[in-house]
C-alpha cells in the first residue's frame, strides 16, 4: 500500500499538468450536467415495511384518483377582532380563495370550509384543505407560487391568513455561518501550517471536491431521485473531511521537507505515509454512511450513498491534487517549523534551539503517560457525566409545531390548536379492508364504535367508504398534539383494536396519515440502530486490525466512539429537547429529537472518530516499528501529530457548526450534533483516553496472535517498505564508496 501509494504522489507530483488538467476537467463535466439538468425539487418519501405505508399503497389501489399520499395544505382564514368566519364579506373571501385553488393544475380537490365543517365552535377561525395529485417533495413550484397567491389575495379583504402542511416544503438555507465556518478553517489552516499558500490548498481542493460531489448529485438528482437535503449533507461531511485529509498530507509533506527530502520525494513520501491514513480513514466514513442502507428507509439510502461519494473524491483528490499543487507551488510551501515572511517567518533564530525544544503536543503526551490512570478516569467520568440527558432522549419527527415562529406554517399550526385543538393538526386516517367481510359495513360501524371509546380521542368521523363498498376511511383526531406521547399511545391502541377486529371478522384495521407515518419510522429507526451498529462497527473493527495489526487497539477505538457519541447525544437533549442555551443555538421550539439523529450520528461520527484515531495512532505505531518502547511511541506520536489532529478537528467543528445556522431543524440539529461529537471525540477520546489506554498497556497494546497476524493482509499504513528503500539506498552508497576506496 505505501509504495503503490508513494509511486502515485511522485507520479502525481511529476506529471502535475496532466492531473491538475484532470480534475478541472471532471469539475466542468459535473457542473455542465447539473446545469442541464432538469430540477428535483425534494426526493419522495417511501418507508417499506411498514403499516402506514402499506395504508397508503392500500388507498391508491382501493381509492384510485384520490392520491392518498399526495400533498397537503390547510389555508387557515382567522377573522378581524369583533367579527365571524361567517359574516357575509368575510365567506365570501374564502369562497374566492377556494375557488382560485381549485384551478391549479396539480390541484386534485379544495374543501369548502361551510361545508364541511371547516369553522371553529366560536366563528373565530376557519380553514380550507387542499389536496395534490403528487407529494410535497414532487410538487412544481408552480403550485406552491399559486397557494402563496391565494393566501395574499385573502389577506387583502383584512382576514389573517396562513398556510400549513406539506406543501410549502422549502429547500433548506443554510445561512452566512456556513461562510464562518469555512472562514474559521481558513484562520486555523494558515496557523497551523505558516503559510498562507500551503493553507490554501487543502481549502482549494476541498471545495474541488465539495464542487464534483454536489453538481453529480445535482446532475443525477432527477434521474435517481435525490432531494435537496442529499447535497446539504454531502456537502457538510464532503466539505469537513476533504479539508482535513488535505492538511494531513500537506503537513507530512513539510516534514518531510524538514529531514532534507526533495520536494519529488517528500510528495511521493507525505502520500505513501499520511495518504495510506487518508485512505483508511475514508474507507471507515464510507462504511458508516454506505451502510445506512441497513435501515430500509430509500431516502436516507441515497443520502449515505451520495455522502460516501463525496468522501471518496475527497480521498482521491488528497491523494493525487494535492502532490501536484504542491508541485506548482515548488519553494513557496516551506519546510515544517518554518513560516513565510509575512507570518513573521525568515527571522534569525537558533534553529538547533527551537528543533530540541518540546512542543505543546510532545508536553501533553508527556503528562499523560506519567498519569494515564488519572486522565484516563477524569475522560470517562466527563463523558458519562455528559451522556446522562441521553437516558431521557424522547424521538419524533419535525412537524409544523417544531416550525419557527416566524413562518406561516407554524402561525397555520397555532391558529389550529387554537381554534379546533392541538390534535387536529395531526389527523390520524384509519383505513378498514373489510374486503373478504360478509357484511363490510357492520365492519365499518364496529371499528368506528371500537375507536370512539378509546382515551384521547377527540372526534371520529363517520367512516367513507369506496365505490365497491369493500374498504372505508376514518378520521380520528386526536387529542394531543402530533408529537407527544399521547397520540403515539393513541396509534397504537388503535392498532391493538384492528387486531381484535381482524380476529373476529377477518378485516385488516390499518392507520396511517403523516403523524402514524412519522411513529412508523422512528419505530423503524429504533429497531435498525443494533443491527446497524453491529454492521458499522464490526466492519470497522476488522478494517483496524489489518491497519494497526492489534486486537486491544481496535478494542480502545470502537468504546472511545461509543463514549463520545453518548456524550454527543446528551448534548443534543440537553439543547433540543431540554432548552438548555436553546437561545444561543438559535431554538425556538423544544421537543423529541429527531428520529433519525442517533443512527445518523452512530454512522457518521464513527467514520470521523476513526479518521483521528487513523491519523493519531498510526504514527504511534510508526514510532513503535522503528523501535521505540511504548511510551516513548505517544510521546513521538503526539509531537508530530497532535498539532494537525488538533487542527483538524477545529476545522470540523467549525464547518458542522455553519450548519446550525440552516432554516431547516433536520439540518440544525444535524450540524450541532456532529460539531459536538467532534469536540468530544478528538479533544477528550483521541487526546486524552487514547494515550492514557496505550501507555497503560504498553507492549499488550500492540498484542496480535501470531495464526492471525500471518493470516493477516500487510498493508504497511507505518510505510516501513519506504523505510526499506531508504536503507536499500543507503547500502548501495556505501557499496559504491567501497568500490571507489
Amino acid at each position: 500500500m505505501a509504495t503503490f501509494l508513494y509511486r502515485l504522489g511522485r507520479f502525481s507530483f511529476r506529471k502535475r499538468h496532466f492531473v491538475a488538467l484532470f480534475w478541472v476537467a471532471l469539475l466542468a463535466l459535473a457542473g455542465a450536467g447539473a446545469a442541464g439538468a432538469p430540477a428535483a425539487g425534494n426526493s419522495s418519501f417511501s418507508i417499506p415495511g411498514t403499516e402506514a405505508q402499506k395504508a397508503f399503497d392500500l388507498l391508491d389501489e382501493r381509492f384510485p384518483g384520490t392520491s392518498a399520499d399526495g400533498a397537503t395544505a390547510r389555508v387557515v382564514f382567522k377573522a378581524p377582532d369583533g367579527q365571524k368566519m361567517t359574516d357575509p364579506g368575510n365567506k365570501a373571501a374564502v369562497q374566492d380563495t377556494v375557488e382560485e385553488l381549485s384551478g391549479g393544475s396539480e390541484v386534485v380537490q379544495v374543501s369548502d370550509p361551510y361545508q364541511g365543517g371547516g369553522v371553529s365552535r366560536d366563528g373565530s377561525i376557519a380553514y380550507a384543505s387542499v389536496t395534490y395529485e403528487v407529494s410535497g417533495m414532487e410538487l412544481e413550484e408552480s403550485s406552491r407560487e399559486a397557494l402563496k397567491a391565494a393566501a395574499e389575495d385573502a389577506r387583502a379583504s383584512g382576514l389573517t391568513v396562513e398556510i400549513g402542511g406539506d406543501a410549502l416544503q422549502a429547500v433548506p438555507e443554510t445561512g452566512s455561518a456556513e461562510i464562518i465556518g469555512i472562514g474559521v478553517a481558513a484562520v486555523v489552516l494558515v496557523i497551523t501550517l505558516g503559510s498562507l499558500l500551503a493553507a490554501g490548498l487543502p481549502l482549494l481542493t476541498a471545495i474541488v471536491g465539495v464542487g464534483i460531489g454536489v453538481a453529480s448529485i445535482t446532475a443525477l438528482a432527477s434521474t435517481l431521485d435525490l432531494g435537496s437535503t442529499t447535497s446539504i449533507l454531502a456537502s457538510m461531511i464532503g466539505l469537513a473531511v476533504g479539508i482535513d485529509y488535505a492538511l494531513f498530507v500537506v503537513s507530512r509533506y513539510r516534514a518531510e521537507l524538514a529531514e532534507g527530502r526533495t520536494r519529488e520525494e517528500a510528495a511521493g513520501r507525505a502520500v505513501g505515509t499520511a495518504g495510506s491514513a487518508v485512505v483508511f480513514a475514508g474507507l471507515t466514513v464510507v462504511i458508516a454512511l454506505v451502510g445506512l442502507s441497513v435501515v430500509n428507509i430509500p431516502m436516507l439510502t441515497k443520502m449515505g450513498i451520495a455522502a460516501a461519494g463525496t468522501v471518496a473524491v475527497a480521498v482521491l483528490i488528497a491523494l493525487t491534487l494535492i502532490p501536484a499543487l504542491l508541485g506548482y507551488a515548488g519553494r513557496r510551501v516551506r519546510p515544517a517549523g518554518e513560516k513565510s515572511k509575512l507570518l513573521g517567518g525568515g527571522r534569525a533564530k537558533d534553529a538547533k534551539d527551537k528543533a530540541e525544544r518540546p512542543n505543546m503536543g510532545t508536553r501533553w503526551a508527556s503528562f499523560v503517560v506519567r498519569r494515564p490512570l488519572a486522565v484516563l478516569l477524569l475522560g470517562v467520568v466527563g463523558l458519562g457525566a455528559a451522556a446522562v440527558p441521553a437516558g431521557s432522549l424522547e424521538l419524533g419527527l419535525p412537524d409544523d409545531g417544531s416550525q419557527p415562529v416566524s413562518t406561516t406554517q407554524r402561525r397555520a399550526y397555532d391558529l389550529l390548536s387554537e381554534g379546533f385543538g392541538p390534535g387536529f393538526n395531526g389527523p390520524l386516517v384509519v383505513v378498514v379492508d373489510a374486503e373478504g367481510s360478509d357484511d363490510p359495513q357492520a365492519v365499518f360501524k364496529q371499528a368506528g364504535d371500537e375507536i370512539k371509546a378509546l382515551d384521547n380521542v377527540v372526534n371520529v368521523a363517520p367512516a367513507a367508504p369506496n365505490k365497491a363498498g369493500d374498504t372505508a376511511t376514518i378520521a380520528v383526531i386526536p387529542d394531543a398534539k402530533p408529537s407527544s406521547v399521547a397520540t403515539e399511545d393513541l396509534v397504537h391502541d388503535i392498532r391493538a383494536a384492528g387486531a381484535d377486529i381482524k380476529d373476529g371478522t377477518g378485516a385488516d384495521v390499518l392507520v396511517t396519515g403523516a403523524t402514524a407515518m412519522n411513529i412508523d419510522v422512528s419505530q423503524k429507526l429504533n429497531d435498525a440502530l443494533v443491527p446497524y451498529l453491529v454492521l458499522v462497527v464490526g466492519l470497522a473493527f476488522l478494517l483496524l486490525i489489518v491497519v494497526f495489526r492489534s486486537i486491544l487497539v481496535p478494542l480502545k477505538a470502537a468504546l472511545g466512539f461509543l463514549l463520545s457519541v453518548l456524550a454527543a447525544l446528551g448534548a443534543v437533549v440537553a439543547v433540543y429537547q431540554w432548552g438548555w442555551l436553546s437561545g444561543l443555538m438559535g431554538v425556538e421550539e423544544t421537543g423529541p429529537i429527531m428520529s433519525m439523529m442517533p443512527i445518523f450520528m452512530v454512522g457518521v461520527v464513527f467514520g470521523l472518530a476513526m479518521d483521528y484515531e487513523v491519523f493519531l495512532v498510526t504514527r504511534i505505531r510508526e514510532a513503535h516499528v522503528h523501535g521505540e518502547k511504548p511510551a516513548q511511541a505517544v510521546v513521538t506520536g503526539f509531537r508530530y501529530s497532535a498539532r494537525v489532529v488538533t487542527a483538524a478537528a477545529i476545522i470540523m467543528i467549525a464547518v458542522f457548526s455553519g450548519f446550525i445556522g440552516s432554516s431547516d431543524s433536520m439540518v440544525k440539529m444535524i450540524g450541532f450534533g456532529l460539531a459536538t461529537a467532534v469536540l468530544f471525540d478528538a479533544f477528550v477520546v483521541r487526546m486524552a483516553i487514547v494515550p492514557a489506554v496505550l501507555a497503560l498497556l504498553g507492549e499488550k497494546a500492540w498484542w496480535l496472535p501470531k495464526w492471525l497476524d500471518r493470516a493477516l493482509p500487510i498493508v504497511d499504513v507505518e510505510g516501513e517498505s519506504l523505510a526499506a528503500l531508504d536503507r536499500a539506498a543507503d547500502k548501495d552508497d556505501e557499496d559504491k564508496e567501497l568500490v571507489r576506496a
